[in-house]
């Protein structure tokens, strides 16, 4: 049997603005009405013989990947937490004696990062057959993609020689090569030898574990023993924090593939793509003048671009080969040549310790989301949707109040003593200091309007007393500094 493992962490820094740590490019809608966490899942469903999936991910996005599947209509799903995100390595020592322990020794393996696409389910499929024969035979598989550009984002695999009887399909491994400036990229392309190296892994669980014994021992013991002494939190396996700390944070190509006399290649040319950085949208359809456009998006004699627009009109007058993204709260122009240095700008964001680097102005949760509609001295109005069935936590405020304004669906309310429902149109005052919680009791999703007032508006001004997501805790705001620009709740 085979149990796809999706390693769904990553903050996709050079997605940005689009992509935010809080809720990076994994679980974006970027080229269909599936996100690409949804995609990866779907795509080894698809696969015969394969067991429900693992994914594996940070604290904070474990409600978002829960959610996710849930809405793509994947059952039986496994998510286990990273304390701390180690690179590929850790993870692929969990995946193996997860698999080993739930599934047996012998089970198939394969490692997916959530943030590709592969369009072409039909060549997945045989590239992943032709690897699993191979890892059958005690081969740790990964594929290379067919290059279309010299792309100098990414490392290469030089083919070896094809490999016969059961692992047909598959190659030795002559070299890795760490990614190349632009000549030596296009020499690979025109060679013909040469794969980028896509990042997917197969291989039976015992196979890779004897090879972390052997090279990377340290990881293999650390990996188990955080899975050992990891606890169960409502749907979700936290890994123990101090025994992860104690793998090796390094990529599988590092600690393994370039040491083990186990490799194998398997090609796949399925239009694969990682989404690595804006230039992504070149895949995407074009219109006369070779401009790619999603959005509201109006051109005068423009070229070559690549706009998204988000939230508003956007429009290009005269330009050539430009990259343009917008959001509701951030704009970004850049060139062809430099979308790579995205990551760049991110990077400022974080020093100067900018919202804009961490959450969108609509923030997920695992009731619904909220967004901040206007923010101003002692107040602040947010828009917030709570999906049916669900509810926030019994809650309270030190320094703030609220009122609140129901303009689609039924809100069941608790203000102190008092639980009583809310219709459209209607509204309530939640004074500052009551404890109180709201709730959606029906079928279709609630929408607010809540208007908040008070000398303090930060999302640390919350105690939790109930919790049915396990946050239960939290303090008062310490000081009026933070409050700034109270954007995150």
């Amino acid at each position: 049997m085979l149990l796809p493992v999706i390693m769904a962490g990553g903050s996709g820094t050079r997605l940005w603005p689009l992509s935010r740590s809080q809720y990076p490019k994994q679980f974006l809608k970027l080229v269909d009405d599936n996100t690409l966490l949804q995609g990866t899942a779907l795509r080894a469903a698809a696969l015969p013989d394969v067991l429900p999936p693992l994914a594996i991910c940070g604290d904070q996005h474990r409600f978002i990947v829960a959610e996710q599947l849930r809405e793509a209509g994947i059952k039986g799903a496994t998510v286990i937490l990273e304390p701390q995100g180690r690179n590929t390595a850790p993870v692929a020592a969990v995946a193996a004696h997860h698999a080993k322990e739930k599934h047996g020794p012998s089970t198939l393996v394969f490692l997916m990062a959530a943030d590709h696409v592969i369009p072409d389910q039909a060549a997945f499929d045989a590239a992943v057959q032709a690897a699993s024969r191979a890892a059958e035979q005690g081969k740790i598989v990964t594929f290379g993609i067919k290059p279309t550009r010299p792309e100098t984002g990414f490392g290469y695999i030089k083919l070896g020689s094809a490999m016969k009887g059961k692992a047909d399909g598959a190659f030795d491994i002559a070299a890795f090569v760490e990614k190349p400036n632009l000549e030596t990229a296009q020499r690979y392309v025109d060679s013909g030898d040469y794969c980028w190296n896509a990042g997917m892994f197969l291989f039976r669980a015992d196979v890779m574990l004897k090879e972390l014994e052997r090279l990377e021992s340290a990881t293999s013991k650390g990996a188990r023993d955080a899975l050992a002494k990891g606890a169960r939190d409502l749907d979700f396996i936290r890994l123990d924090p101090e025994s992860f700390a104690k793998t090796r944070a390094d990529s599988i190509d590092y600690a393994v593939m370039e040491k083990t006399k186990s490799a194998a290649l398997v090609p796949l040319d399925a239009g694969w793509d990682d989404v690595g950085s804006w230039s992504f949208l070149d895949t995407q359809q074009k219109d006369a003048a070779g401009n790619v456009t999603r959005g509201d998006v109006l051109l005068e004699d423009a070229r070559g671009n690549l706009v998204h627009a988000g939230s508003r009109l956007v429009a290009l007058a005269g330009v050539d080969d430009q990259i343009v993204v917008e959001t509701s709260d951030a704009v970004l122009v850049t060139t062809r040549e430099r979308a790579q240095d995205v990551k760049k700008i991110v990077a400022k964001l974080q020093a100067a310790k900018r919202v804009e680097a961490e959450a969108h102005p609509r923030v997920y949760r695992p009731w619904g989301w909220y967004e901040t509609a206007a923010l101003g001295e002692r107040f602040q109005v947010k828009r917030i949707m709570v999906k049916p069935g669900q509810k926030l936590s019994l809650q309270m405020h030190h320094h703030r109040a609220e009122h609140w304004v129901v303009v689609q669906g039924t809100a069941r309310v608790t203000c102190g003593e008092k639980v009583f429902l809310l219709h459209e149109d209607q509204s309530t005052y939640i004074p500052l200091g009551s404890t109180h919680r709201l709730e959606n009791p029906g079928k279709v999703p609630l929408e607010l309007i809540e208007v908040q007032s008070g000398p303090y508006l930060g999302e640390d001004d919350i105690v939790r007393f109930e919790d049915i997501y396990g946050r239960t805790g939290g303090s008062a705001a310490a000081t009026k500094k933070k409050a700034a620009k109270g954007k995150k709740r």
